[in-house]
């Protein structure tokens, strides 16, 4: 791609500004040692040396959307307690608008704690609220998602949905109802529990595991003509505009009803697939809302989702990376 081309790319990026609504968490990570064997039970005993929190979940959504350019706007809600504490502080070291987001007292912040010796992980510990947040909490989450797009001109509505209970299928409809009134683009990255529950939006983004399950396929996911195929057949019941799925080693495939693409993986170094979603949907977003062409799309999302899993744990895509690596490819009109 000519360097002129991916200059003006991300210029348009810069211009971009986005509401993330979804599950946000901490990502915590634990290094050390194995170096010997419990006597309490045959586990190995972890040595640790380091930690780190990081942001996670539609918070990282909105990270890879900074290093893009873009302005992004995250509304979530976490716990009212001291990993909460710590959420909001990420947050304010990243720079990153705490303007969406909502404590509460009968919630607890999503955390998921990776003890890794080396680059091994060794287990992942997860502490979570994972029900649907109730009536009440709705309204709030709503009423904050109002104000927002009363006071910011957005060009795109992003859900970033973990199944953790903020996304509820009344809150899909009520915001997706209130974009299509302003004329703000839909994008989603949908889970298991809300499927089926995204309608008329403009970018779909599931990966192989959640099409497979949501639309109960048996499918293989080397079938790209049969993937294909159920694609469009959900894409027209649904009433999406573009539909994108991503299948990890094997690529993505991406139709919008006229044109239908598989594009294979860039062959790399992978260290870490954790986080590489959020960085897909972030750069199909934006290409999106910068009205691309749909192939253009898939191919950097694509080349975006592949340079992050060269990096270990859960980290924002490098705008400047992806810059030189996209000069290097030819990436289809």
């Amino acid at each position: 791609m000519e360097k002129l081309k991916v200059e003006e790319v991300f210029k348009k990026f810069s211009n971009i500004r986005a509401l993330v609504v979804g599950d946000a968490m901490v990502d915590s990570y634990m290094w050390g040692v194995v170096d010997r064997i419990s006597s309490e039970a045959p586990i190995p005993i972890v040595t640790i040396s380091r930690q780190e929190n990081r942001l996670g979940g539609a918070a990282n959504v909105s990270l890879n959307l900074q290093a893009l350019g873009a302005t992004p706007v995250l509304v979530s809600m976490v716990g009212n307690d001291t990993k909460g504490d710590i959420f909001m502080q990420l947050l304010e070291k990243r720079n990153l608008s705490d303007a969406g987001i909502l404590r509460s007292d009968s919630r607890e912040t999503t955390v998921k704690t990776r003890i890794l010796s080396g680059s091994q992980q060794v287990v992942r510990v997860d502490e979570e609220t994972a029900a649907l947040i109730s009536a009440k909490e709705e309204d709030v989450v709503f009423q904050r998602i109002e104000t927002l797009i009363e006071q910011q001109d957005f060009e795109i509505v992003i859900f970033v949905d973990y199944d953790k209970g903020i996304i509820t299928q009344s809150l899909i409809d009520r915001v997706t109802t209130l974009a299509k009134s302003k004329g703000i683009l839909i994008a989603v990255d949908p889970k298991k529990r809300n499927f089926n529950n995204y309608a008329e939006a403009n970018l779909f983004k599931p990966n192989f595991k959640e099409f497979k399950e949501g639309l109960k396929l048996n499918v293989d996911k080397r079938d790209f003509q049969s993937i294909l195929e159920a694609a469009d057949q959900f894409k027209k019941e649904k009433k999406l505009e573009i539909i994108f799925i991503t299948l990890s080693e094997l690529g993505v495939i991406i139709s919008n009803g006229v044109e239908q693409n598989h594009f294979p993986a860039q062959i790399r170094d992978i260290a870490d697939v954790s986080g590489a979603g959020d960085t897909v949907i972030a750069v199909a977003s934006l290409c999106l809302a910068a009205g691309l062409p749909t192939k253009f799309m898939a191919q950097l999302s694509n080349l975006a989702g592949g340079l992050v899993c060269e990096k270990s744990g859960v980290v924002p895509i490098d705008s400047e990376q992806l810059r030189v690596e996209a000069r290097k490819i030819k990436i289809s009109k």
